[in-house]
């Protein structure tokens, strides 16, 4: 199981009817060495039901206790030699053994004996000072090293390890929930201050060569000679200090999301001071759950407007008011969709009014509503129309579309309601900015959709065009006066955007 790639340990999955789990273990890229590693407070991250992480652990606890005891390191390298020779040969022999000892200690780590004084606090349950929640990232850090056998670059994983450790021996160092995000980042600087005045290692000067470092450069000649020790203690308490103002902020937007009303000004502020921190965490593919605890108020279609235009320089809620004004009629004019139950939704609802705001918007709901039905995607994937949201990419709930009194819009990711909608203009772009913002990758089966929209939004020259002709039952568009409203469509956006 430790050598299992994504995809088999995704097939050991729906083997045993945890089958549901798969898109969430593919997102995450739990391979068969991060499965046995998981520990309670992954899984729950990973696995919403209850029911699915007790079976889960008991899996894996299985696993574990039937090798225990029956593999010795030999065993292992006899295994692995016959299975993947190239893997253990030659100069690759080091490396194996290394992943070996990682996947080793990782599976296993306990947390150091700390000082007698540290563990006077720990013991206190007393939130640590600077002073002393420095000491104990050194130890941790000195502990890490030790089980590396004098590495200083431990992955992602190792990392995870052992701030989940840390974590669950002492619950009262998760700070307001983000004690783990902020530990993880003091360990990991705790690490780079140990490289840094380094000359003599191999592994670290070959790291220093690869991300920019110049051989023999040292810390002095950029602090006027000031000793290495003095640099270093300044240096950490420099980041500490910023640190400890990124965690200041963190805090008031969480404090401020609880109120009744909101000051948008200083929320719009502390977003952009915050912003390099919540890029990298969904860079790094960090839950979805602690972004959004951490920064609640990329819940509010303003607020991830607005990171969509500080990622992008495009007002994607304006561009996606002329999309839905220019191309709504076309839309509905088209032969593929005459027949659609959204397009008889809407001929029925039009009958009943006769005030034009209100037809308008109707219409402009059912264009919204068609697209994936013009570019024959799968439009499940795109909306859920008076029906339960199944998928966990962002999607739209939408209930009575057509009713102006009760319609409701929402803006669904991994299953869970991330933001409430006025209409359907705010829905869609709503939904595109999802995808951008949170870096979720597009499902093949609403790509054509999409890449549509977003050549209109980014003006792209040349837009992804409609499909004109049809094969089979497939939605695509079939006839002559079909294909001659996309070349109108087409037209049109090329005048607009010459």
């Amino acid at each position: 199981m430790e050598n299992w790639s994504v995809d088999q340990v995704c097939n050991w999955l729906a083997q045993r009817n945890l089958g549901e789990l798969v898109p969430k273990f593919r997102e995450e890229e739990v391979s068969g060495a991060a499965l046995l590693a998981l520990n309670d407070r992954m899984v729950q991250q990973l696995v919403k039901k209850i029911g699915h992480q007790a079976v889960l652990m008991d899996l894996i606890k299985k696993y574990q206790q039937q090798k225990s005891g029956q593999e010795s390191h030999t065993y292992c390298c006899e295994t692995a030699s016959s299975r993947f020779p190239e893997v253990i040969s030659g100069k690759n022999l080091k490396s194996f053994f290394a992943r070996y000892k990682t996947l080793q200690w990782t599976s296993s780590y306990a947390l150091p004996d700390f000082p007698y004084d540290v563990k006077c606090i720990l013991a206190e349950k007393k939130c640590p000072d600077h002073s002393m929640r420095i000491r104990i990232i050194e130890f941790l850090q000195a502990d890490m090293t030790k089980y590396l056998e004098g590495s200083l670059y431990p992955n992602s994983q190792q990392y995870n390890i052992v701030v989940n450790a840390l974590l669950q021996a002492y619950p009262f160092l998760d700070e307001d929930g983000n004690g783990f995000l902020l530990w993880k980042r003091a360990l990991k600087d705790r690490f780079k201050y140990v490289r840094r005045p380094i000359e003599d290692d191999e592994q670290v000067l070959r790291n220093k060569c690869k991300f920019g470092h110049r051989r023999g450069q040292t810390r002095k000649s950029f602090a006027e000679n000031k000793p290495d020790d003095v640099q270093v203690q300044e240096e950490e308490e420099a980041v500490h200090l910023e640190g400890s103002a990124m965690d200041v902020h963190i805090k008031w937007l969480t404090q401020e999301y609880r109120k009744t009303q909101w000051n948008w000004k200083e929320v719009d502020n502390r977003m952009n001071v915050t912003i390099e921190i919540r890029r990298k965490m969904i860079s790094h593919k960090a839950p979805l759950k602690d972004i959004l605890r951490l920064f609640p108020f990329l819940r509010c279609p303003y607020q991830l407007f607005r990171e969509f235009q500080l990622l992008t320089h495009m007002d994607i809620y304006k561009k996606t008011v002329e999309i839905l004004e220019i191309y709504s009629e076309n839309i509905l004019s088209l032969y593929v969709v005459k027949n659609n139950p959204i397009n008889i939704m809407l001929q029925e609802n039009l009958k009943r009014h006769t005030e034009e705001d209100i037809l308008k918007y109707m219409k402009m709901t059912a264009a919204c509503l068609l697209l994936p039905d013009v570019f024959g995607d799968d439009s499940s994937l795109f909306a859920a129309v008076n029906e339960e949201v199944k998928v966990v990419t962002p999607v739209l709930e939408v209930k009575n579309p057509f009713n102006v009194n009760s319609c409701e819009f929402a803006l669904y990711v991994e299953r869970e309601e991330l933001a409430q909608l006025d209409d359907c203009t705010m829905a869609l772009a709503a939904l595109v900015a999802a995808f951008h913002v949170f870096d979720i990758p597009c499902p093949k089966r609403i790509h054509r959709t999409l890449n549509f929209l977003e050549s209109l939004v980014f003006e792209v020259r040349s837009p992804a065009s409609l499909p004109t002709q049809v094969k089979g039952g497939t939605s695509h568009l079939h006839d002559l006066e079909g294909a001659q409203r996309v070349l109108e469509i087409l037209r049109n956006f090329s005048q607009r955007t010459a």
